[in-house]
C-alpha cells in the first residue's frame, strides 16, 4: 500500500482462476442433472424416491470428499489435495456415461461427488490462503464465477445433445472429463499455499511463494502475522474445532453453510424441467430455462465479484435472504394458480439473479475467512460437510414434497427459512472486508 504496486495482481488472479477451476466441476455435476434427469426418469423408471436418492447421491460423495480433502489438505498440502480431485472427477464422469444400471450410475455419481467435495472445499480455501486482504473477497468470488460458467456451459450443451437420441445422457456425463483434465494440468503449476507452508515448518518456501504475490513489505508483515497465529499450534483434532474460544465463528460458518442450501434455490438448479413441467413446458422450453437460468446467473455472479469488496458481505447477504423470502412466496403463489410459463420463468430468472449476488458466492467468501488459521482446514471441513449434508436433504426431499403437496409447496417453506436466515445474519454474523485473515482471527479472540 505505500508501494505503487503491492501486489502481483496479474500472477494472483492466475493462480486464482486455475485453482477455481475445482469450481467448475461443481457447476458441471450441478447442472447436468437438471438436463439429463427428462432421459433418466425412462432409462431408469424412476420414482420420486430414486428420483431424488440419484439427484442426491452426489451430495453423499461430496461428504466423503470433504473429510478426505480435510485430510490430505493437512498432511500433504491444499495442492496435492487439488489434483486427487481432478483425477477421481475424471474417471467418474466416464464412468456415469457408461453406466449400465440404476446402481452402478449411483455408485458413480456417489463417486463424482467424492470430487466435487474435495474442490468444493479446497479451492476457496487455497484462493483465500494466497490472496492479499484487499482482494479476497474478489478472488474467492472467483471459485463462484468458474461454479457458474460450469452450470451455463453445461446447460447450453444439455440443451444442443438432447435431440441426440435416448442416449444423449451419456454424452452428457462423459464430456466431464474434458475439464478434469484441464484442471488436473493447471494445478501442476500452482505454487503451494504459503500458510500451509509456514505451519508446515517450511518458512523459506513459504516467504518465495508470497515474493511472487507482492512487494517485500507484503512479504514481511504476512510472514510474521502467520507466524504469530500458529503460535503454540499443536497437531490439532476435530475436537480443537469447537473449543469454546473459536465455537462462536465455526457455528456461524455451519449456519451458513446449511442455510445456503436451505434456502432452496439448489431445487430451482436440479429440477427445472420439474417445475415448468408442472406448468406445461415442454421438454425443448424446460431445457431452454435451464440455459437461461445460466446466463443470469453468470451476470450476477459478475456483479458480485465487483461488490464483495465495495459493499461488503453482510448487506449483500441481508439483501439476498430476505429478497429470496419475498420472491418464493410470489413464486409458489405464480406455480399453485398456473400461471404462464412466462411469468414463472421471470421469477425464477429474478430469484436466480438475487441468489447469485448475495448468498452464493458470499457463503464461500465467509466460510474461507472467518476460522483461525490453525484450525482452518478442520472448520472448512466441518462447515462444507454441513453443506453438502444440507443439499441432500434439500434435492432428497423436493420430488417427495413435490407430490405430496404440488409442485408449489416446498417454495412457501424455503420463504420462512429465507427469513430466518435473514434474522440470523443480522444478529450474528460480523463484516469482514479489507480485514487479513490474521486479523480476523484476532478480533475473534478478543470477541
Amino acid at each position: 500500500m505505500e508501494q505503487t504496486k503491492p501486489f502481483n495482481s496479474v500472477y494472483i488472479i492466475g493462480i486464482s482462476f486455475i485453482s477455481a477451476l475445482g469450481g467448475y466441476l461443481f457447476g458441471f455435476d450441478f447442472a447436468v442433472i437438471s438436463g439429463a434427469l427428462p432421459f433418466l426418469r425412462k432409462e431408469f423408471l424412476l420414482d420420486p424416491v430414486w428420483e431424488g436418492f440419484l439427484t442426491g447421491s452426489l451430495a453423499l460423495g461430496c461428504i466423503v470428499g470433504c473429510l478426505i480433502a480435510g485430510r490430505i489438505a493437512e498432511k500433504y498440502g491444499r495442492r496435492p489435495g487439488l489434483m486427487v480431485a481432478a483425477l477421481i472427477f475424471a474417471i467418474s464422469s466416464l464412468g456415469i456415461a457408461l453406466s449400465k444400471g440404476l446402481v452402478y450410475f449411483v455408485i458413480m455419481r456417489f463417486a463424482a461427488g467424492i470430487g466435487v467435495g474435495m474442490a468444493s472445499m479446497l479451492c476457496p480455501m487455497y484462493i483465500a490462503e494466497i490472496s492479499p486482504a484487499a482482494v479476497r473477497g474478489r478472488n474467492v468470488a472467483i471459485n463462484q464465477l468458474t461454479v457458474v460458467l460450469g452450470i451455463l456451459i453445461t446447460n447450453l450443451c444439455n440443451y444442443f445433445l438432447a435431440d441426440t437420441g435416448v442416449d444423449a445422457w451419456r454424452w452428457m456425463f462423459g464430456l466431464g472429463v474434458i475439464p478434469s483434465v484441464i484442471f488436473l494440468v493447471g494445478v501442476l503449476w500452482l505454487p503451494e499455499s504459503p500458510r500451509w507452508l509456514m505451519k508446515a515448518g517450511q518458512p523459506e518456501k513459504a516467504k518465495q511463494v508470497l515474493n511472487k504475490i507482492g512487494a517485500p513489505a507484503f512479504v514481511e508483515t504476512t510472514l510474521k502475522a502467520i507466524e504469530k497465529s500458529l503460535t503454540g499450534n499443536t497437531k490439532l483434532s476435530y475436537k480443537a474445532v469447537f473449543e469454546k474460544s473459536v465455537r462462536p465463528a465455526v457455528l456461524v460458518g455451519i449456519t451458513l453453510a446449511v442455510f445456503q442450501q436451505f434456502c432452496g434455490i439448489n431445487v430451482v438448479f436440479n429440477y427445472t424441467s420439474t417445475i415448468f413441467a408442472s406448468v406445461g413446458s415442454s421438454l425443448n422450453q424446460q431445457l431452454f430455462e435451464t440455459v437461461s437460468i445460466g446466463i443470469v446467473n453468470l451476470l450476477f455472479t459478475l456483479l458480485a465479484m465487483w461488490q464483495v469488496d465495495k459493499l461488503g458481505r453482510r448487506p449483500l447477504m441481508l439483501i439476498g435472504s430476505l429478497g429470496l423470502s419475498i420472491l418464493y412466496i410470489a413464486l409458489a403463489f405464480a406455480l399453485q394458480n398456473q400461471l404462464s410459463a412466462g411469468i414463472i420463468s421471470i421469477l425464477v430468472l429474478v430469484a436466480i439473479s438475487v441468489y447469485a449476488t448475495s448468498i452464493a458466492p458470499i457463503t464461500w467468501v465467509l466460510i474461507s475467512e472467518i476460522f483461525p488459521n490453525k484450525i482452518r482446514s478442520e472448520a472448512s471441513t466441518v462447515a462444507v460437510v454441513s453443506l453438502w449434508g444440507a443439499y441432500f436433504i434439500l434435492v432428497f426431499t423436493f420430488p417427495i414434497l413435490a407430490k405430496i403437496l404440488g409442485t408449489y409447496g416446498p417454495f412457501y417453506l424455503y420463504a420462512v427459512i429465507c427469513f430466518c436466515g435473514f434474522l440470523f445474519i443480522k444478529t450474528k454474523v460480523k463484516e469482514t472486508k479489507g480485514q487479513t485473515l490474521e486479523e480476523l482471527e484476532d478480533n475473534l479472540i478478543r470477541h
